[in-house]
């Protein structure tokens, strides 16, 4: 009996669906994805096998580090409404007006690092000028004028005054090479104001087995 030879044909895969898929989910991702906001005062935080996220609200944040040579502290804060609070007390305290405009622009500055004599001047600046080595000189926390105390209480003041149901989280971020003292100091001023619960921000580390 004779055998019936079936023809073959080559086979193909059409793959432009699956491109098309590729493509809407590398743009879905471009365009969901936040750019890292420069940082002003950039550490290198120690390594650490902890791994505990902070509050996306509702906190504060203190970056000790170096530039230049010399200790510097910036004041972050997460709130919006905290900061312009913050700001508005901070200037009746020390005798210094913000215009509207001055107010706005502070509301999207996530941490700085200046008296407050000084912050209409960075306040004014571009974002990329602001955030240079060495424009900001950091916060005064010295004995006979310490800023940052008083930045550290009147948000506290601030976040109580808009009927926050939560009192703010603090964090400490300080730079690796960072001499202990100067966290002490920083955790001094914190504990003055039993402010005695605070977070220390490190980086990721593989456990050792």
């Amino acid at each position: 009996m004779a055998k019936i030879k079936m023809s073959k044909k080559a086979t193909s895969i059409d793959m432009t669906a699956m491109c098309d898929v590729a493509f809407l989910l590398l743009t879905f991702f471009i365009l969901t994805a936040t750019a890292k906001a420069p940082e002003p005062l950039p550490v290198d935080t120690p390594a650490s096998t902890v791994d505990v996220k902070l509050p996306e609200t509702g906190l504060v944040t203190l970056t000790v580090g170096k530039s230049e040579g010399k200790d510097k502290v910036f004041f972050g804060m997460k709130d919006r409404d905290v900061r312009l609070k913050t700001l508005e007390l901070m200037g009746a305290k020390y005798g210094v007006t913000f215009t509207p405009a001055e107010a706005a622009q502070f509301e999207l500055i996530d941490e700085f690092g200046v008296p407050i004599e000084g912050l209409k001047q960075v306040i004014a600046m571009k974002s990329a000028d602001r955030n240079k080595a060495g424009v900001q000189p950091g916060v005064p926390m010295d004995s006979l004028n310490n800023q940052l105390k008083d930045w550290i209480y009147t948000a506290r003041q601030a976040n109580i005054e808009l009927g926050k149901n939560k009192d703010l989280d603090f964090a400490i971020k300080g730079d690796a090479k960072q001499e202990y003292p100067q966290i002490k100091k920083i955790m001094d001023i914190l504990q003055d104001q039993k402010i005695n619960s605070f977070n220390l921000v490190t980086g990721s580390r593989g456990k050792d087995y």
